[in-house]
């Protein structure tokens, strides 16, 4: 695992970021070459058009999930054109193809879900009916959780394309991730941040992640620097459940880890099932231990989702 405070590479690389060309994967690219900057390092951007990006007429769970966000950056990563892409981790997929690896784990954003509209200070002002917009079907469970009789409609798009939706009128409100907002200077965007028991976070949500080839050990060196042990020791947990349970987007899944006054990881997770009629079913469990190595995580991770099997959650 990285740590913070090991010391500068003693060589500097020439090295090119692969990213998507949306205005925040391109802002998330452009800090982490700030940082490798900073640190010696000469760095350029190659930004590309993933799948992901192209198909907005249909939910992700329908066209194959977060792969299709990071497979071209992958084949730039494998033809040698591109040394690393940075990613937002909860589009990562829990399990890399072989010969790729996570690298490096950046100090977290504010992982929180935002309520985003622009006539409703809150969720609960919204009168019965009301549309409200999410890509999400982990959102989409959550919501019909806490409001049954909201209108749960779709909603894909980039950050941007997003909130042009929603100043059309086209939804009542939107959910968004707070990092998003906030990396590009849209806080004010912001009606309230959802708490973690009301709308739990997806896997990784507020977390950057480098991917690099496996076999890349001087550049796996050269990024420890940057990477925040206490957020990667989290994100760990939070995607061992999400791995033990097929996390895709194809499965309304949150887990959420928050470090404790006592040095102890809380892991917070919750699995819903929206193929039945009505309100969807909507299981939560979580587990609190001390965790100081990668192992450790996994295991709290592993131990929560197995509470999510004994209450009926199901692998996909």
């Amino acid at each position: 695992m990285c740590a913070s405070a090991l010391p500068p590479s003693a060589a500097s690389l020439s090295l090119t970021i692969a990213t998507r060309e949306s205005r925040l994967a391109l802002w998330q690219a452009g800090h982490v070459q700030q940082l490798l900057q900073a640190r010696g390092h000469t760095v350029s951007i190659l930004g590309m058009t993933t799948r992901g990006d192209q198909i907005l007429d249909r939910t992700l769970s329908k066209v194959g999930g977060k792969g299709l966000f990071v497979k071209e950056l992958e084949l730039a990563l494998e033809e040698g054109r591109a040394d690393l892409a940075v990613h937002s981790l909860k589009d990562v997929p829990m399990s890399l193809p072989p010969g790729f690896v996570l690298a490096c784990v950046l100090q977290r954003e504010d992982p929180s879900d935002a309520w985003v509209s622009n006539r409703y200070a809150r969720l609960e002002d919204l009168p019965a009916g009301a549309v409200v917009g999410t890509s999400s079907l982990r959102r989409a469970v959550l919501l019909r959780a806490l409001r049954p009789d909201l209108r749960i409609e779709p909603l894909r798009g980039n950050l941007d394309t997003r909130l042009r939706k929603l100043d059309e009128g086209q939804y009542d409100g939107i959910v968004l991730a707070t990092a998003g907002l906030l990396r590009l200077g849209l806080g004010a965007r912001i009606r309230a941040a959802f708490d973690a028991s009301a709308m739990l976070p997806a896997a990784g949500q507020g977390a950057l992640g480098i991917e690099v080839r496996a076999d890349r050990t001087d550049l796996i060196d050269a990024l420890q620097p940057l990477a925040d042990q206490p957020t990667w020791l989290a994100v760990t947990a939070e995607r061992a459940v999400s791995r033990a349970l097929g996390g895709s987007c194809s499965v309304p899944l949150a887990a959420h880890a928050r470090w404790q006054a006592d040095g102890q990881l809380q892991l917070q997770a919750a699995w819903g099932d929206a193929t039945g009629a009505g309100q969807p079913l909507l299981l939560r469990a979580e587990g609190r231990v001390a965790v100081s190595e990668p192992g450790q995580a996994e295991a709290l991770g592993a131990e929560v989702a197995q509470a999510l099997v004994r209450q009926g959650a199901t692998a996909q």
